[in-house]
């Protein structure tokens, strides 16, 4: 069944709380009078189509419908959450939350995406204020994954326990924040650091560049997978947070910062400030920058998903739910015709898999056919599970044929056949296509081995039996073209 968001207020944070819903298989409903509103989205939805599908290794459900509408009656018309995204003054919000409870439904979520107001004080005249909180999100909403969950002392249980399941089910982390406060949690970190960095600017300390070189390179790269209090244990050494806090906990009486005293924003500072942002900066245009951005985030994330660490933990319990209930996530047993090559892979081609000529690079063809035997293992019962009991099938041979280019963004399938499958012996034709479009070749020759003693040895019966049972159904597909080729052979 289609699930339905309603979006109030089109810009940036609208923009991507579109991008996130409707690349998960939403379909989006907006509501912005500004008469660029479609305009200024197709740039968002832009850069979010191009750079979320390679935060997951399968593919990301067909996209949902996008409609713009003229009212918000019309906006929220089938809507099960509703987010609003208008400019950050008290009296818009509560006008907009008033007209959206006379028309939508009484169990839909509405959710604020204000970074400063408390959900009780949204709720001031509301119909049902038990209906409304804040789900306070971080740009680009389409890669960052938290959001702080703000509930007040009316808001019902049930429909915050609702916002969690969606928020979760689209890659994002809902953080329940249990006390009401001004600026929620995130931001309240943000404002003491921007004060602290005003301060050491406005006395000559650093540079804009320095402050930022002092993030990006130092704990900004540990906080983004650690947080700040894993960070601290892991500096107290074997002895953990106490011996920390023991070590350092005095220096919180020194006077190092100046957070609770802001400096007055004069023009000479002002002035100061962005004079040298752009010296540090000015050489890249906005839109670059958001590029290399989603660049990074990416290739963060990415790396985090190989630790299971962190958001990377978070993206790959997601993918896992992209794949339940897939043919991804099935046993040959579980299928009752294996008579065709057996999708092993579908996913879009990731950005840190393409090369300088933007083409995905030899090593991924290797990985993407790769990832295909160990689904293919695992749909015939060598998993984590069979391997930890100490057998496992090893890779002999690999031959790869290249035959047209695959590019950043692509969605690609991979489609197995089994050529033999006897005893010890495993030998696989993988297929990579772009819908119909055959990209390249993979064919893998592999030995099962007994991990205690290196060598080859039988896999266990069922797996005999899985295996076999695919290859006997494959026999009447034929021998493929191109199968048992050598490098260099001729046609």
């Amino acid at each position: 069944m289609t699930k339905t968001a309603a979006i109030i207020g089109g810009g940036v944070i609208g923009g991507g709380w579109a991008a996130r819903f409707l690349l998960n298989g939403w379909d989006v409903r907006v509501f912005d009078p500004d008469p660029n509103a479609e305009r200024n989205f197709e740039e968002v939805l832009g850069n979010a189509r191009r750079s979320m599908p390679g935060l997951v290794d399968v593919a990301l459900p067909n996209a949902g419908n996008l409609s713009f509408h003229h009212t918000m009656a019309e906006v929220v018309e089938g809507a099960t959450w509703i987010q609003e995204s208008v400019p950050e003054r008290l009296e818009i919000k509560l006008k907009v939350f008033q007209t959206l409870q006379k028309h939508c439904a009484e169990d839909a979520v509405i959710a604020s995406s204000t970074s400063g107001f408390k959900p009780s004080e949204l709720q001031e005249g509301a119909i049902r204020p038990e209906q409304i909180m804040v789900a306070h999100p971080f740009n680009p909403v389409y890669l960052m994954p938290l959001i702080e969950l703000v509930p007040s002392e009316v808001t019902d249980p049930a429909l915050v326990a609702k916002a969690k399941e969606v928020i979760t089910s689209v890659g994002m982390f809902p953080l329940h924040v249990r006390k009401e406060i001004d600026a929620h949690i995130a931001d309240r970190f943000l404002e003491a650091v921007w004060r602290e960095a005003l301060w050491l600017v406005k006395d000559g300390v650093a540079t804009t560049e320095e402050i930022d070189n002092a993030i990006r390179y130092g704990f900004g790269i540990r906080w983004g997978q650690m947080g700040l209090f894993d960070t601290y244990r892991t500096a107290g050494g074997e002895a953990g947070m106490r011996h920390f806090m023991a070590q350092f906990g005095p220096a919180l009486k020194w006077p190092w910062t100046k957070l609770m005293d802001v400096p007055e924003f004069t023009d000479e500072l002002v002035e100061l400030i962005a004079g040298q942002s752009d010296e540090q900066s000015g050489h890249m245009s906005i839109s670059d920058m958001l590029r290399i951005r989603d660049n990074n985030l990416v290739a963060m994330i990415r790396a985090l998903k190989g630790q299971d660490f962190g958001a990377g933990a978070l993206m790959n319990s997601h993918e896992a739910g992209l794949r339940k209930g897939t043919i991804l996530s099935a046993r040959i047993d579980e299928l009752e015709d294996v008579s065709q090559p057996i999708m092993t892979v579908r996913r879009a081609v990731p950005l840190d898999w393409t090369d300088y000529n933007g083409h995905m690079n030899e090593a991924k063809y290797l990985q993407a056919f790769g990832d295909a035997t160990d689904r293919f293992m695992e749909m015939v019962g060598c998993d984590a599970e069979y391997i930890a009991t100490g057998g496992s099938y090893f890779t002999a041979e690999t031959h790869i044929r290249h035959v047209d280019e695959a590019l950043a963004g692509a969605l690609i399938e991979v489609r197995t056949q089994v050529l033999m499958g006897a005893g010890k012996k495993m030998h696989l034709w993988h297929e990579m296509y772009e819908g119909d479009q055959l990209l390249a070749t993979g064919e893998h020759f592999l030995l099962h081995v007994s991990l205690e003693t290196r060598r080859p040895s039988n896999p266990s019966d069922a797996i005999v039996a899985a295996v076999e049972r695919v290859a006997v159904a494959h026999v009447a597909l034929g021998t493929p073209e191109g199968a048992g080729r050598a490098v260099g052979q001729r046609p």
